[in-house]
């Protein structure tokens, strides 16, 4: 249990970059099931090669945010499609990936890590390392939130909502996208570079299928939190991938087997999609207001129905007319 909520704090981060492209820029990005390894791969090498573990998480987060703009410009400047530019950056990757590590799988298990001091301290698999990587993950989801409330943030939320009438005022859209877009795998590249040293290797195939983790975890707290506003929004993206982990966790628990994760993520998915739409099934039109239903059809000549009012006062002119003419 604990182990499943450590992974969802950390996978958090991962969640709020799918949040960026998916809601607030509208942007189906694809890119990353690669940044994610890109992150992992760069972290994990250089800390083979000494450098300090904060720093090559940093620079990690850097070679995500290379992806995540190189996605954009194909997209913006190359008038790429956004799915087909999300597609080619990822398999583009995957070589990338292979040349940064040398080989597809890098061990970490005898190199020092962010989470050395935890492990040191017997902290992992406790509150304690809970608490820390919630303090982490709420520092990432507020620093998002401030972000968006920016004006450059707000470009960033009318360019999804409206991307032509934010361009008519002046708005460069395409300075935004490919910002966006950065950010986003930054954040994703972040969470691989935490996994990595989490699980203590980097592999080449440990992004595969993470786009459709990250969907589920955004759909699923959505649906729970709702999306009122970006305060809430964002803290269900976060809290998603949390409550996502403890349903592997539970499922597997319960004998789920492991070659079945990806159709219990899709699965999951799908439920989420469809679980507004089964709400709405459940609001059954009101009895009130049979016995006075509107007139099905308009009569010919006429652009509008009558209020009541109007159609007194036609009454009371009518019959005025007639008595004069009587």
């Amino acid at each position: 249990m604990f182990g499943a909520l450590e992974l969802g704090l950390i996978y958090g981060a991962m969640a709020l970059g799918v949040y960026l492209t998916f809601k607030v820029l509208n942007f189906p990005d694809l890119t990353v099931d690669g940044s994610f390894t890109t992150g992992g791969a760069t972290a994990a090498s250089l800390i083979i090669a000494g450098v300090n573990p904060f720093l090559a998480t940093a620079a990690a987060i850097g070679a995500g945010l290379v992806a995540g703009y190189i996605t954009g410009l194909l997209h913006t400047k190359g008038g790429i499609d956004g799915l087909l530019a999300g597609i080619l950056t990822m398999i583009g990757l995957w070589s990338i990936n292979l040349r940064i590590m040398g080989k597809a799988n890098l061990p970490l298990l005898r190199e020092d890590t962010v989470f050395t001091p935890l492990r040191e301290n017997m902290w992992l698999g406790s509150w304690i390392s809970i608490a820390i990587l919630l303090i982490f993950a709420l520092i990432l989801k507020f620093a998002i939130d401030w972000f968006l409330t920016t004006d450059l943030g707000l470009a960033i939320q009318a360019t999804g909502n409206n991307r032509e009438m934010i361009r008519s005022l002046g708005v460069n859209t395409d300075n935004t996208t490919m910002l966006t877009l950065a950010l986003s795998n930054g954040f994703v590249a972040l969470c691989g570079a935490l996994i990595a040293q989490y699980q203590g290797f980097s592999d080449i195939s440990m992004g595969i299928g993470l786009i459709l983790v990250g969907l589920a975890s955004v759909i699923l707290g959505q649906a729970v939190f709702g999306s009122r506003n970006i305060f809430m929004a964002s803290l269900g993206a976060l809290l998603g991938s949390v409550i996502y982990r403890l349903i592997i966790f539970l499922a597997l628990r319960a004998g789920l087997d492991t070659n079945d994760m990806k159709l219990t993520t899709a699965l999951l998915v799908v439920i989420a999609l469809l679980l507004p739409r089964w709400g709405s099934l459940k609001r059954i039109p009101s009895l009130k207001g049979r016995g006075n239903r509107a007139p099905a059809s308009v009569p010919a000549g006429t652009t509008d129905m009558k209020g009541p009012a109007e159609i007194a006062d036609v009454s009371t002119t009518s019959g005025a007319g007639a008595g004069k003419e009587g």
